[in-house]
């Protein structure tokens, strides 16, 4: 996590509410105006996994600025810099407010009504009553549909609009005051392109293999836990500017099992071939075939977590395993370190937990937790 010296300077009015940093409570100022903010983090400290709680003040200055906010969430590497990108969405949503309140003149409807004519009323998917945000339709050239919101103000087309697109990367458009929609529909429709091998890339992952986590994935989305076999998976983090290149990987189970999987890793990465998809060149590296989602169902893969017996907890599914060949029984890494917490047997060395597991206590082990993750080894 960033340091909270760094948080103070940026957000002096909100503060920690526990020990651990995972809970904050107070203030977001922006323009002399202070909003109501809670901030709960979850156990590894992953953004992405954040709930965010606003006043109806906040609320109302945010309303349509929801899906902006969640991909700062999705790719902000910390409190620090993801509070940074919400007074900057404050401040673009207050100023636009302001702008609302003075009616645009004439010449901004001609100039709007002129600029879909020549775009193609076909293109277009929503308009709102007061002509300031619209959504248009786009399809890559396989065949997939994305949709772009504008935001525009009074001064269009002197001022570009805001743009909302579901994209893995920043969308920056070019823009002069004699542009129209058409240029901005033009570089949408470019950069869809640009991203096509990367969307092909998860598209595969998605319709032949059983995807853990996330659930529900969105075309921003870049990462994907992916089934190996009970209890054990990998978690693949994807350049979307080099689908084909090899990903971050990182397995998750127990260490009987994982660790021949990094061993084939580092053999065999010589042997990566971007030139072939990516799906198929993890077969080939790691030497085995992901269980097929038309033999096998989801639920052989979700086993529920042996603390709190259910499968997803705040979003989260159980990521950390026991160690041990006889047992392999799978935990929330929350639950696994509150548990441990917990224990009066439990020793704790700095970022080490000493305890047992839950299910096989006969057998020793030691849980490290370290920058929000827990580690199951066996002590030797």
């Amino acid at each position: 996590m960033a340091g909270s010296g760094a948080l103070l300077r940026q957000c002096p009015l909100l503060l920690p509410q526990n020990r651990e940093g995972s809970v904050y409570e107070g203030f977001v100022t922006v323009q002399d105006r202070d909003f109501h903010i809670r901030i709960l983090l979850p156990s590894d400290f992953q953004l992405k996994n954040a709930r965010i709680y606003c006043s109806w003040r906040l609320k109302k200055v945010l309303h349509g600025y929801h899906q902006i906010v969640k991909q700062r969430l999705q790719h902000c590497s910390d409190l620090v810099s993801f509070m940074v990108e919400l007074k900057t969405i404050l401040e673009a949503a207050l100023k636009n407010a302001q702008e609302l309140h003075t009616p645009p003149p004439p010449e901004y409807y001609s100039y709007l009504v002129r600029d879909i004519e020549t775009l193609g009323w076909n293109k277009v998917v929503y308009v709102g009553t007061g002509l300031n945000t619209i959504k248009l339709k786009g399809e890559d050239s396989c065949g997939r549909q994305h949709l772009i919101t504008l935001k525009l103000n009074a001064k269009y087309p002197a001022e570009p609009p805001d743009c909302c697109v579901d994209f893995p990367v920043e969308f920056a458009i070019s823009w002069i005051p004699q542009s129209s929609l058409v240029d901005i529909y033009n570089q949408f429709l470019a950069a869809l392109e640009s991203l096509k091998e990367f969307w092909n890339a998860m598209d595969e992952i998605d319709e032949k293999t059983w995807v853990l986590e996330p659930e529900n994935p969105t075309r921003s989305a870049t990462m994907r836990r992916i089934a190996i076999g009970n209890s054990v998976s990998i978690n693949l983090e994807v350049d979307p500017r080099h689908p084909t290149m090899l990903p971050e990987c990182y397995f998750l189970g127990a260490d009987h099992v994982v660790n021949p999987l990094r061993t084939k890793l580092n053999n065999n990465m010589h042997l990566w071939d971007p030139d072939i998809t990516l799906l198929q060149n993890l077969k080939e590296v790691l030497e085995t075939d992901f269980p097929s989602r038309a033999v096998l169902e989801k639920t052989d893969f979700t086993m529920d977590c042996g603390i709190c017996y259910a499968y997803r907890l705040d979003g989260a599914i159980p990521d950390q395993v026991c160690g041990d060949s006889r047992c392999g029984q799978p935990f929330h890494q929350a639950c696994l370190f509150e548990w441990l917490q917990g224990l009066p047997s439990s020793r704790q060395s700095f970022n080490v937990i000493f305890g047992e597991c839950p299910y096989c206590n006969k057998v020793r082990k030691s849980f490290r937790k370290a920058n929000g993750n827990v580690k199951l080894n066996k002590v030797q």
